[in-house]
C-alpha cells in the first residue's frame, strides 16, 4: 500500500475513534488519533471528557502499553485535528508527540482556535517532525463542524429534524402524531441524539408531548444529551420530564429577560439563560450564542413548527434531516413549519441536497442551508 493510501486508511480509523467521543466531550473537539508504523496499528485514542487526556495522548499511551516506548520511535501519528500546543487542563499534545520520538504526523485539518491555529503544526515541524496537513480534510471538517462553528460564528452547529407525512404534516387535525414515521426513522433519531451535545424543543412540543429527549436503544438509555427548552414565558411546569435532573442529566431553558419563575427553576438545578426578545419571540441568535457560552457545540432541533420556522427566519439552521412517511394527512393536518413571512420566492430559504435515501419505508432527505454572511465570528472557546 502506498504511503498516501495508508495515511488515508489510518485517518479513516482515527475518524471512527473520534465518532465515539461525539456529544460527550464538549466544548472540546471530539478528536481521534492513531499511532501506526507502515500498515500496522500500534495504538488508538479519542478525546476524553474535559480534564481527561486528549486523543493524541491516549493513542500514544495505548501504543506504549502494548508495544513499549521503543516501538514509538520513528512511528507515525494520524490525528483528525491539529494537536494543541498550550497548557490548559492538560499539557500540550505537541510536547507529548515530540517526546515520544515519532517521525511524522498526519493531520486532517487545521484547528481554527486562536490559541492553536497553525502553532501546533509549527511546533512539531520545528522539532524536526514531518507534518502532512489536509488528509481527508473534508471528512474531518464535517466531523468537527460543531467546534468550527463555535470558533468561527460564535454559535453551535444546528441540525433540524422533521418527521412528516408526504404532504408536510406532523399531526392530524386532532393532534395525533405518534407515529407518523417508521421505527427505523425513530432509531436514527436516537442514534443522532447520542452524537450531539444537546437536543432542543420549543414550549409547545414540551407541553404537548412531555418528551424525555434521552437517546435510547429499546428500553435502555444510551446517552443523555443536554436538553434545551425554548420557553419565552416559562409556561412548561417544573414537573415536565425535561426538568428531571437525575443521573447527571442537564437542562437549559432559554427565556425572555424578566420572565416570572426563573428563580424557582434555578433553585431546582435548571440552567436559565435569559435573552432579549419582544412580542413573545426571543432573539434566537443571542440565544445560540449563550448556548455556545454554556459549552455546547452541536444542537439537534426536534420541534415544533413554530421554533423551526423562527430559526429558519433568523438563518440559524445549518442542516435539515427531513423524514417523509408514505402517507397523506391533508390540509387539515398540522403543518411542520410555522409562518416564514415569505412574500416572494426569492426570499425563501435556499437549500442544497446532500443525499436522498430510504430509511425503512420512509424517505430521508438531507439538505444544507445556504448561510448569509451575517453570523459573526465567535469568541475563543473549547480546547479546555
Amino acid at each position: 500500500m502506498s504511503e498516501t493510501r495508508n495515511d488515508e486508511a489510518q485517518m479513516k480509523r482515527a475518524l471512527s475513534w473520534a465518532a465515539r467521543s461525539a456529544g460527550r466531550v464538549h466544548p472540546n473537539p471530539a478528536v481521534g488519533a492513531v499511532v501506526f508504523r507502515a500498515g500496522r496499528v500500534l495504538g488508538c485514542g479519542r478525546t476524553q471528557p474535559p480534564g481527561g487526556n486528549h486523543a493524541e495522548v491516549q493513542a500514544l499511551a495505548q501504543a506504549e502499553r502494548r508495544h513499549g516506548a521503543r516501538a514509538l520511535r520513528g512511528a507515525s501519528l494520524a490525528v483528525t485535528l491539529e494537536p494543541c500546543c498550550f497548557e490548559g487542563r492538560t499539557g500540550p499534545c505537541t510536547e507529548a508527540i515530540v517526546r515520544a520520538g515519532l517521525r511524522r504526523v498526519v493531520v486532517g485539518c487545521r484547528d481554527p482556535h486562536p490559541r492553536v491555529s497553525g502553532r501546533g503544526l509549527r511546533a512539531m515541524r520545528s522539532a524536526g517532525l514531518e507534518v502532512s496537513v489536509g488528509v481527508l480534510e473534508s471528512l474531518c471538517r464535517t466531523h468537527h463542524r460543531g467546534f468550527f462553528s463555535v470558533c468561527d460564528r460564535g454559535r453551535p452547529f444546528v441540525t433540524l429534524k422533521l418527521a412528516t407525512s408526504l404532504d408536510g404534516r406532523i399531526a392530524t387535525a386532532q393532534g395525533e402524531s405518534r407515529w407518523i414515521t417508521s421505527p427505523e426513522a425513530r432509531a436514527w433519531v436516537h442514534r443522532t441524539r447520542a452524537r450531539v451535545d444537546a437536543v432542543m424543543v420549543g414550549s409547545g412540543t414540551a407541553l404537548a408531548d412531555d418528551p424525555k429527549l434521552s437517546a435510547r436503544r429499546g428500553a435502555r438509555v444510551t446517552a443523555r444529551p443536554v436538553r434545551v427548552l425554548v420557553d419565552s414565558r416559562l409556561r412548561v411546569p417544573l414537573s415536565a420530564h425535561l426538568y428531571d435532573l437525575q443521573e447527571g442529566a442537564r437542562s437549559i431553558v432559554l427565556c425572555r429577560q424578566g420572565a416570572p419563575g426563573c428563580r424557582r427553576l434555578r433553585e431546582a438545578g435548571v440552567e436559565v439563560l435569559d435573552v432579549p426578545g419582544r412580542s413573545g419571540e426571543l432573539d434566537l441568535q443571542r440565544g445560540l450564542e449563550r448556548l455556545a457560552e454554556a459549552d455546547l457545540t452541536t444542537l439537534l432541533v426536534e420541534g415544533g413548527g413554530g421554533l423551526a420556522a423562527a430559526l429558519l427566519r433568523a438563518d440559524l439552521i445549518d442542516e435539515i434531516h427531513w423524514f417523509l412517511a408514505p402517507r397523506l394527512l391533508g390540509a387539515e393536518g398540522v403543518s411542520a413549519l410555522g409562518p416564514l413571512g415569505i412574500g416572494r420566492l426569492a426570499e425563501a430559504p435556499k437549500m442544497s441536497w446532500e443525499s436522498i435515501r430510504r430509511t425503512g419505508p420512509d424517505l430521508h432527505l438531507v439538505g444544507r442551508l445556504e448561510q448569509p454572511a451575517q453570523n459573526k465570528p465567535g469568541k475563543a472557546r473549547g480546547r479546555k
